[in-house]
């Protein structure tokens, strides 16, 4: 069966052009023109995955993000935005998209990212709950329950089951992918993982050195874990990628 693709894009030229783009590279497409049609769309049947122009007339792309997140559904979301500010790429993660591409945007970027979700999601349906989380090592866990159930490191306590997270009696409000970030950096606390490793894990797909999509995913994460008066726990390893320490 051919995955199912959800496209909405108040560009014609741009929406015709990526609609046979897909359809070439083998999806079923479903292409809208603004965001109304978009909701309308998803609720008529859900696609395998949901591609999102942030500026559309009436309900953008954020909005209908935010209306499917509220609703508890999980389709993976990849945003398409010519707006190239960092606060603005955060904005969509914020809202709940799971990736962002970049307008002008190169066709085989999409196929990629899109390849990667999909693969992520397959993961997620194949493995139940409480299978643990293959990740790059398996230190010892400090603080973990008899269980299993909980990790902790560097003053973090994660749930992976529950997938909720708190420092010291804060919970954090994080996103699917941010928790599955700080989920790899808490398994690897006090270990170096470079960039290419972390996009493999976490994504599936390695975007090359010219990606800024892992730095806006650590710098939203930094601000939701950090406090006034407390250490910065994602460091920053330059020239190589990050590491979960609390020095």
């Amino acid at each position: 069966m051919p995955r199912t693709v959800l496209l909405a894009e108040d560009d014609r030229a741009i929406r015709h052009a990526l609609e046979r783009a897909l359809t070439l590279e083998g999806y079923q497409v479903t292409a809208v023109a603004d965001g109304v049609e978009a909701l309308a769309q998803a609720h008529r049947g859900r696609p395998d995955v949901v591609v999102l122009d942030v500026m559309m007339p009436g309900m953008d792309g954020l909005q209908v993000c935010r209306a499917l997140r509220a609703e508890g559904d999980p389709t993976p979301i990849l945003m398409l935005t010519a707006l190239v500010e960092t606060a603005d790429r955060i904005a969509g993660l914020d809202a709940g998209a799971d990736d962002y591409v970049v307008k002008p945007f190169d066709v085989e970027e999409v196929f990629a990212r899109l390849r990667a979700l999909l693969r992520r999601r397959g993961r997620e349906e194949a493995e139940p709950d409480t299978a643990p989380v293959t990740d790059v090592a398996q230190p010892a866990r400090e603080g973990e329950e008899p269980d299993g159930r909980f990790l902790e490191a560097a003053g973090l306590r994660m749930d992976p089951r529950a997938r909720r997270a708190w420092r010291g009696g804060r919970e954090l409000e994080l996103t699917r992918t941010e928790f599955e970030l700080l989920e790899l950096l808490v398994r690897n606390a006090g270990i170096v993982l470079d960039h290419s490793t972390i996009y493999d894990r976490i994504w599936g797909y390695d975007f090359g050195p010219g990606s800024k999509n892992l730095a806006v995913y650590v710098g939203y994460l930094r601000r939701k874990l950090d406090q006034p008066g407390a250490p910065q726990l994602i460091q920053t390893v330059r020239g190589v990628g990050y590491v979960l320490r609390e020095d």
